[in-house]
This record gives structure tokens, C-alpha cells and sequence, in this order.
């Protein structure tokens, strides 16, 4: 796989436009870009721009997975000029651009309904009907069997590219659209541009040539289990030896701490990862994995956001904001921190309280960095043992330089975190 250059040590910004801004414009989205920059952000992923189904709408304004016109834009986020000027500016900042595709269903009123209605899938009455087992009744599913279909939804993700110049797809519920399409889709689009592919979906066979990254959802409910006391450190060294030993070496997986889905469905992230929060977002950035950061999360997100009505995020200052920006800037700084393939293999650490503590170095030629994560609340007195971690250190968020020689301990608060970088 491919990836572009500029994905070495990018991070990811998902917005909401409908809840980013108190006008939930592109027009007042791009005001926020220089702010964005500013935090570290290099890929900004929007979610589906295009107008929404009217025909069995949830809610006052409906899903924006619920796609109407794969080639409009949505008149609630503003003109198809305004999303140009917004990824012109994007640009401009020295930012990617890409769009969330909906690429499995349509919204009932679709106009491929009336013009291609053999597009669709059937259930075994014969009549259209939404995925299985979920209740996504605004929905109807597409039939991948049908090249046709194959041909229009190559050609409108193909015009997207060269007419609005946007960098990929963050591609909604990947897994349910064959592979083999979204091959087929990757090759033709990179022939156009290099692009970015993000998949919804956790299987290694979508990174073989269609996509550079796959959401690392086993990470986050991993972390969640941690939160609430369901799981200790150990299940952490399963994921990451699933990552290293069974996904290609060049997986990009989306470290995630929050977004649309889990405020909107499950809990904030306060809830979701409790005292655990700000360990898991250094984590995401740290530890191997492209890390995501959601609207709002630096202005600390408190709430649920509506998904089918105006609910505009309350921004205000808040320590997060500063954190992402300084986690981003270490990401770019330090060499061994970068996303896959780039970015040097996490190596464990063993060290006196693994049921609890997560310590490991990422090293390359350029230098080291020695991270520590106590994810439990108590203090813990760490002590490491073979010889990857003594050195002198530079604190990656305070600046102070420390050494740590052999058998030396390190203290950790409650659910603290360091992070050192060596040379």
C-alpha cells in the first residue's frame, strides 16, 4: 500500500458541520482553519456533505448518511462554491481535505430509486429494505452485484476528486461494500491525485490496496474496559501484539478517543473513558496508531451532540487544547512517533506493575521515546526492568531533563502519564 507522503505524521480532525460552528456553515467552518492549524491538525475529515433523504427522515434534519444526491451539497452547510472555497483554504493552511462516503445505502428518495431501482437490494419480499438487524429505517442498501452501480460510484467518488479537489474518503461502514470495489476505486483514484482512504470497519484485507487506515475500534472499547475496572494492562498487550503480528506493516489504525458515533450513541468521553481520558489521548498519539481528534474534544466536550438537529458545539477555553497541540507537535518532531510504516514499533517495557502500568520505547535512528501510562487510581512507584529504557531524558510536556539509570523508579500519580524523549 501506498500511502501519500503527507500522511507520515499527520493527524486527523473530524468535523460535524452541522454542530461545528453556531452557524454550522463551511462558510464559518473556515474561519476555525487557522485555529486548527494551530492545533496540529493535517487532514480534516467532513462528514457527509451531500443533501439528505426527506422520505422516512429521523429527526427534524435527518442523517447525513442518509445521502440524497451523491453529487449535491447539503443547503444546510452552504454551496457546492463554499465547500470549494473551504478545501481551497484547507489547502492554502497546508491541510488535506477528505469527504465521509457513503458508498452502502441512499436515502429512500435517492434519485437512483426512480432511474436504477435494480441498483438496490432486496429483501425476500422483493422490496427495498435497510441493512439487517440494525434500525437505520431512513436507509435502503445498494447491490454491489450490479457492475452499472460499480461504474456510477466510481465516477461520482472520481469527480469529487478532480471537481472539488478534496485529498479521500473516510468511507462509512466499509466492510458492508466489497473489497474488490473499493480496490478498484483506490487504484483509479490515485491516478488522479494521491489520496488518503480511511475505512469505518476493523479487517486487515482492506489495507492490502484500498485503504491506508482502518478504525482501531478493538482500541478504544479496550481502553474503555480498562476505564471501568473490566480489564487491566494486559488486554492492551493484546491488542498491540494483534497489531504488530497479524495487520500488515504498513496499517495505519485510527486511534480514536471520541467521535461521532460514540458521543452521539454511547457517551462522551467523559463517560466512555472516565479518569482514564487523558492517558488514552496521549496514548493515541504516542503509541503506534494515526490518532483522531473530534470536534470539540479540545474545547472538552461534556455533552452528547444531537444527530438529527442543531446542536452547536460550546467551545470555551479548556487544558485540552494545549494538549492535542503539544501531543501533535511531538508527533512531528520526533521521527519514531510516525504513522505506519514511517514510525518505529512500540517494544515493551517490563516493568514492576503490568496488570496496571503500560511502559514502552519507540526508537529509531533519530532518537528514543520512553512512555509510561499508570492506568489505575493509585499512585504506582514503577520500577523497569532489561536495559532498552535508561538514559537521559528530556520531558516531552514539561521540558525538564531527567536521567533514569538502571533500577531507578518513577513515580506516577493516578491514572498519570510521562512521556521522555531521548537521543
Amino acid at each position: 500500500m501506498q500511502h501519500p507522503e503527507w500522511s507520515r505524521n499527520a493527524v486527523l480532525y473530524q468535523i460535524n458541520t452541522r454542530q461545528f460552528t453556531p452557524e454550522g456553515t463551511f462558510r464559518a467552518a473556515a474561519g476555525e482553519l487557522p485555529r486548527l492549524k494551530q492545533l496540529g491538525v493535517d487532514i480534516l475529515w467532513l462528514m457527509p456533505v451531500h443533501p439528505i433523504g426527506e422520505k422516512n427522515r429521523k429527526g427534524e434534519l435527518g442523517s447525513p448518511y442518509s445521502i440524497r444526491d451523491y453529487y449535491g451539497v447539503n443547503p444546510e452547510f452552504g454551496t457546492l462554491e463554499d465547500l470549494k472555497d473551504f478545501v481551497s483554504q484547507a489547502h492554502e493552511a497546508g491541510m488535506k481535505v477528505i469527504l465521509d462516503w457513503v458508498a452502502n445505502h441512499t436515502a429512500w428518495d435517492n434519485a437512483l430509486v426512480e432511474q436504477h431501482p435494480e441498483w438496490y437490494a432486496r429483501d425476500y419480499k422483493g422490496d427495498f429494505r435497510p441493512t439487517p438487524w440494525w434500525d437505520w429505517s431512513d436507509i435502503i442498501d445498494l447491490d454491489y452485484r450490479q457492475p452499472e452501480l460499480r461504474t456510477y460510484m466510481r465516477e461520482v467518488m472520481e469527480w469529487w476528486v478532480r471537481e472539488v479537489d478534496i485529498d479521500g474518503y473516510r468511507c462509512d461502514v466499509a466492510g458492508y461494500v466489497p473489497v474488490d470495489f473499493w480496490e478498484e476505486v483506490r487504484q483509479s483514484l490515485d491516478q488522479i491525485k494521491p489520496i488518503f482512504m480511511l475505512a469505518e470497519w476493523e479487517s486487515r484485507d482492506l489495507h492490502r490496496a484500498a485503504f491506508d487506515a482502518t478504525y482501531a475500534w478493538s482500541w478504544h472499547e479496550t481502553l474503555h474496559r480498562i476505564a471501568h475496572g473490566k480489564d487491566g494492562v494486559g488486554a492492551l498487550f493484546v491488542y498491540y501484539s494483534w497489531n504488530e503480528r497479524a495487520w500488515p506493516e504498513d496499517a495505519m489504525r485510527l486511534a480514536f478517543t471520541d467521535n461521532h458515533d460514540k458521543n452521539a450513541w454511547e457517551g462522551t468521553m467523559y463517560e466512555m473513558l472516565g479518569d482514564a481520558l487523558e492517558a488514552a489521548i496521549a496514548l493515541s498519539f504516542i503509541g503506534e496508531g494515526i490518532p483522531l481528534i473530534h470536534n470539540g474534544q479540545e474545547a472538552g466536550l461534556d455533552k452528547r451532540l444531537a444527530f438529527f438537529s442543531r446542536d452547536p458545539i460550546e467551545w470555551k477555553e479548556h487544558p485540552f487544547a494545549e494538549l492535542f497541540a503539544r501531543l501533535s507537535a511531538l508527533k512531528k518532531e520526533h521521527s519514531a512517533l510516525a504513522n505506519a510504516p514511517w514510525g518505529a514499533t512500540m517494544i515493551r517495557v517490563p516493568n514492576n506493575h503490568e496488570s496496571e502500568v503500560l511502559s514502552f520505547v519507540r526508537q529509531d535512528e533519530n532518537g528514543k521515546v520512553f512512555a509510561i501510562f499508570n492506568f489505575c487510581g493509585e499512585a504506582r512507584t514503577v520500577r523497569f526492568s532489561e536495559r532498552l529504557y535508561p538514559g537521559v531524558y528530556t520531558d516531552g510536556i514539561t521540558g525538564k531533563q531527567e536521567e533514569i539509570s538502571v533500577d531507578e523508579d518513577v513515580a506516577l500519580q493516578p491514572w498519570g502519564w510521562r512521556v521522555l524523549l531521548g537521543v
